[in-house]
């Protein structure tokens, strides 16, 4: 079955928004998507019941571990993981990196290599040099290849080497939209005894996540990318969250997952936490076929694979308006069935500074941004770094066809 654009936008109330009269288009997913009415009432319902510290021997303390447990559990099936206990959670993606960049950081030394890529987002980029620099290991940076934004796996084979102790690579650029064959990175970097980290922030709204098939150590995500409250997931293989000396208060739990969550955690956000991924289960099970038991991990994947077609239909039809536009140029991918990029697109418009492109779009009601949203190497490595960076414009699942020939009209007005 095919989405239903038009149940699924009235799911989320921030949606009906308007400027001046006219909807708005929120085409700034890349930077953060909207949530659905569940998840709002999901967050506020945990505190209107009021909320307690985990670990207590009072009701509204079970709550809270329940809460935690099952959120866990729900975070394991969205991303393929094995056990709830391969789940840890954090304030957000770039606090998570740091915390685990200083942990492996403390088994380095002069010796050791971390090779890093010039497509990342710089919060799986700083945190790694930042820990090489404390443990005097050498960075080694992977190129972009500027023809197509896409990573230069070349220079990945010619990165990797026998002193290699980690690996750090994204799953999908937040900047072009390309994707990253991680599986063979990880076999790259295992070949060597290296430690392979994924950041799938960009991924997770648009494809299907599977940990074990990637046999990735690490993979983090950010909830509120993929329709969820402002909390940061991470991924560890059992064996790797307990090898590792996490950096906690002495009270906190030994065993993994627990030692690397620091403080109190946000449990409304784990409310809707759970309450996000039941949405992709609910939306997986409305685009399944009629009468087949499907398991909660069955419908997630369900979901991501409808919605990643669907919304390579969204990419084809700017991708072709954009083609009738001599002034707007596109960095990334444009050919073939777009499979090997996601919905987000890096562009400029010829003799306007993309901070004056984005305030247009913006007085009309469309949210995108501009600059370089923290694809520091990319934008130099495309020779954009000193003007000001590109125009970003990406959509998801909840947009429509409607809005990207909205979106290319307002373009072309340009």
């Amino acid at each position: 079955m095919e989405l239903d654009a038009i149940s699924i936008r009235s799911r989320f109330p921030a949606l009906s928004r308007t400027l001046d009269g006219r909807p708005v288009i929120w085409a700034d997913g890349p930077g953060g998507t909207q949530v659905p009415e569940s998840v709002i009432d999901a967050m506020s319902g945990y505190l209107r019941r009021g909320g307690s510290n985990h670990g207590g021997f009072f009701e509204a303390s079970r709550d809270s571990d329940e809460v935690h447990r099952e959120a866990r559990s729900a975070l394991a099936d969205f991303l393929g993981a094995s056990s709830h206990n391969e789940i840890a959670f954090g304030q957000n993606m770039t606090s998570l990196t740091f915390a685990v960049s200083r942990a492996l950081a403390r088994t380095w030394d002069s010796s050791s290599e971390v090779v890093a890529t010039r497509l990342d987002h710089d919060a799986n980029v700083t945190p790694w040099v930042m820990a090489a620099a404390d443990s005097g290991a050498t960075v080694r940076k992977v190129d972009v290849d500027p023809s197509n934004a896409s990573l230069d796996m070349d220079s990945m084979e010619s990165a990797i080497g026998p002193n290699t102790r980690l690996v750090a690579v994204t799953a999908a650029s937040n900047a072009s939209g390309s994707l990253v064959d991680v599986r063979r990175v990880v076999e790259m970097a295992h070949a060597v005894g290296a430690i392979a980290y994924v950041d799938a922030v960009h991924l997770a709204p648009h494809r299907t996540i599977d940990v074990a098939a990637l046999d990735c150590d690490f993979l983090v995500v950010s909830a509120y990318k993929f329709f969820g409250p402002h909390t940061g997931v991470l991924y560890g293989k059992y064996d790797r969250l307990d090898q590792f000396d996490a950096y906690k208060v002495r009270p906190a739990p030994e065993l993994p997952p627990g030692k690397w969550e620091t403080g109190t955690q946000s449990f409304e956000s784990f409310a809707g936490l759970i309450a996000t991924i039941e949405y992709w289960a609910e939306l997986g099970e409305q685009v399944s076929p009629t009468g087949i038991a499907l398991t909660r991990r069955d419908r997630l994947v369900a979901a991501t694979t409808a919605t990643s077609g669907y919304e390579r239909g969204l990419a084809r039809r700017f991708l072709d308006g954009v083609a009738d536009l001599p002034r707007v140029e596109v960095y990334g991918i444009t050919e073939g069935d777009l499979t090997d990029r996601t919905p987000t697109f890096a562009l400029a418009v010829a003799g306007t500074h993309p901070d004056e492109v984005a305030a247009n779009l913006g007085a009309q009601g469309i949210f995108v941004w501009s600059g370089n949203y923290y694809a520091v190497e990319i934008m130099e490595a495309l020779g954009r770094a000193d003007s000001g960076g590109l125009v970003r414009i990406g959509f998801v699942h909840y947009n429509t066809a409607a809005e990207v020939d909205r979106i290319l009209e307002a373009l072309a007005a340009l």
